[in-house]
């Protein structure tokens, strides 16, 4: 399937980059804009920039580079009353400023709140090192400020709607869970393997377990699909007692059960349904137990 790609992103408002400065290239159309050097603390960063976490390491090393070959691409900034607000290039701006940088290279453009929105979010969306949390608020975010859909973000950012449906998902884990999915403690297909599971605290539970037991994608929904069949078979049993706590203290069902659990020496219900039928449920608790109760009832 060929990979959509932007309609009006970054492309159209700043220079190619020469590759390696973070990924933010973006493809310029003519005629290309002017690029002027700024006091880099006349430049405030931008308040919906959708990454939360920055890869330490790499960010060392986009450092390195500046402090010997200074920056290569300049950042995309508008006028901001007398200061200017970053648009795009949040990690050479925070390199520029660990390198100590005074001035930095920047193309100025007038923009509209709403092409802010969308190129720092579509801009930071491409990238393939954003990890899942980020991607995830980042969509959440062009459907929140500009009212767009699954369809729209899809093609806005060059991906699949059903990507952009399950990155969404990963919005309603606790925040525990989250913050792991942020740190790489767990990936994206781990979280979402969770997210069947009944509730916040059983999603917890098991995100420390399976990260405690090192278990892959596959071994994690197996682990989760294994819960769920315990859930069913959990209600089943309390539907069954719950039917049986129905039973009238003295009546002829009550008494035939005592009979019955003295003979079998075990636990017996009768689940009476409302057609006047019902069922017969007799507990054993081995193999050896089973067949125990097998020749009581061929005695019988």
């Amino acid at each position: 399937m060929t990979k959509r790609v932007l309609g009006r992103g970054l492309e159209a408002l700043i220079p190619s980059s020469q590759g390696g400065m973070g990924g933010e290239a973006a493809v310029a159309t003519a005629p290309e804009p002017s690029v002027r050097e700024l006091p880099i603390a006349a430049i405030r960063p931008n308040p919906r920039q959708p990454r939360h976490h920055i890869d330490e390491k790499a960010l060392g090393e986009l450092e390195t580079s500046i402090r010997s070959q200074g920056i290569l691409q300049p950042l995309l900034v508008r006028p901001a009353g007398d200061a200017y607000e970053l648009i795009a290039g949040e990690r050479r701006f925070l390199a520029a400023q660990r390198a100590g940088l005074e001035q930095v290279p920047v193309v100025v453009r007038d923009f509209a709140d709403q092409q802010v929105l969308e190129a720092s979010l579509v801009e930071n969306l491409q990238r393939e090192d954003l990890d899942s949390m980020d991607e995830a608020m980042g969509y959440q975010a062009l459907m929140d400020d500009l009212g767009y859909t699954h369809e729209r973000v899809a093609e806005r950012v060059g991906k699949d709607r059903t990507t952009i449906t399950n990155s969404l998902r990963l919005l309603s884990l606790p925040q525990e869970v989250q913050d792991m999915v942020s740190r790489g403690t767990l990936t994206a297909g781990h979280a979402r393997a969770l997210l069947s599971l009944a509730s916040h605290d059983d999603i917890r539970a098991a995100a420390r377990y399976v990260n405690s037991m090192g278990f892959s994608v596959r071994k994690t929904e197996a682990f989760v699909s294994r819960k769920l069949k315990r859930r069913i078979q959990a209600r089943r049993r309390s539907s069954a007692a719950a039917a049986h706590s129905a039973l009238p203290p003295g009546s002829a069902f009550a008494d035939i059960e005592d009979r019955l659990r003295r003979l079998f020496a075990t636990q017996v219900r009768i689940v009476p349904q409302a057609n006047g039928g019902g069922k017969l449920e007799i507990e054993y608790y081995s193999q050896a137990e089973l067949e125990r109760l097998l020749e009581v009832w061929g005695a019988l």
